[in-house]
């Protein structure tokens, strides 16, 4: 055998064997995850809901994980200016972020944001369920224990009423435009910079009706000093159960729910997406603690897997983004 055959040989096993060794390596990489601290952004202040639900998600998954999960607050436009720096984060497993459903809309109502959210992450898996609720400050709106009793009162009152929301393009903010549009009344939009500082001046009494959040108002219609006038679904029974929805009070198909969930940057691992994914699953479906600190904080604990996930993401995006393009809603 030549000299140069031998080296063609070589080279021809060398070639061979370069896959292999690349993917065992990849493979003890992957089962070695997670061997360092996980980060979970949030795009969104303390204390919100869904800041909220990522520290009870991230406490329990991180005892299943055997790794400490850290929580970055990145709050802004939405939450789209935390989810545009997050989606460029190494995708190496050890990055995560709990997206919240303000951060759907962002990129309608921003111009320069600057992120798709039907392709620029991974959906890794839904955690909850966040039902909304129409409440009213009794003393500003009396008499009133429906929806039919608030739009008749709405119709009636001789001076312009306004609604307030936890900021423009909300969920809160879409929803009670196109209620208003089924109704037929109307009332001003006042915007505020999240569910606390709105609920805050819903309960001085600055402003009267609210389309809010369950875990802003639970506590303050637990005291009676919110009304809770009608839900957003029946999701929302859990928490208020002598409540009727919308859509059974004259709107049928009116449902919707606010909702959050995992993502993680393109590229990450499908094997370590699955990890998190499966570990998700098992603290979400059958973790009654965990169940039970969101009910409190008023979610529900709801999981789908990332392929459901994204088919939610572009449902919701398609029927809002119609509201907002209908209407010429901005922030900008």
């Amino acid at each position: 055998m030549t000299p140069s055959s031998i080296r063609r040989r070589q080279l021809l096993a060398w070639s061979a064997a370069a896959p292999l060794l690349g993917w065992t390596g990849y493979s003890q990489a992957q089962a070695a995850w997670p061997s360092k601290i996980i980060k979970m952004v949030v795009a969104f202040p303390a204390g919100g809901p869904t800041d909220t639900a990522a520290r009870i998600v991230a406490q329990k998954l991180s005892e299943r994980l055997g790794q400490q999960i850290i929580i970055e607050n990145k709050p802004g436009a939405s939450g789209s200016i935390g989810t545009a720096s997050f989606i460029k984060s190494p995708a190496d497993g050890y990055n995560l972020s709990m997206f919240g459903m303000p951060a759907l809309l962002a990129p309608l109502m921003y111009k320069n944001n600057a992120y798709d959210v039907t392709k620029d992450f991974a959906a890794v898996a839904t955690v909850y369920d966040l039902p909304m609720a129409i409440v009213v400050n009794p003393t500003v709106i009396p008499g009133v224990d429906d929806l039919a009793g608030l739009i008749r009162f709405i119709k009636e009152s001789k001076e312009p009423l306004n609604f307030t929301s936890s900021g423009t393009g909300s969920f809160g903010h879409l929803a009670m435009e196109q209620l208003k549009e089924l109704g037929k009344f109307d009332l001003m939009h006042v915007p505020y910079r999240g569910s606390a500082p709105a609920v805050a001046d819903l309960l001085g009494g600055q402003i009267g009706i609210m389309f809010a959040d369950v875990v802003a108002a639970l506590p303050h219609i637990h005291a009676g000093k919110l009304k809770a006038i009608a839900l957003s679904s029946p999701n929302a029974k859990a928490l208020l159960p002598k409540t009727r929805t919308v859509s059974e009070q004259g709107f049928p198909g009116f449902d919707f729910d606010s909702w959050g969930g995992l993502i993680a940057p393109l590229g990450t691992p499908q094997a370590i997406l699955d990890r998190i994914a499966s570990e998700t699953r098992d603290i979400v479906a059958k973790d009654k603690e965990l169940q039970q600190k969101l009910l409190t904080a008023g979610a529900i604990a709801s999981f789908q897997d990332g392929k459901q996930m994204q088919a939610r993401l572009n449902k919701d995006y398609e029927r809002w983004s119609a509201i907002v393009k209908a209407k010429g809603i901005s922030a900008t």
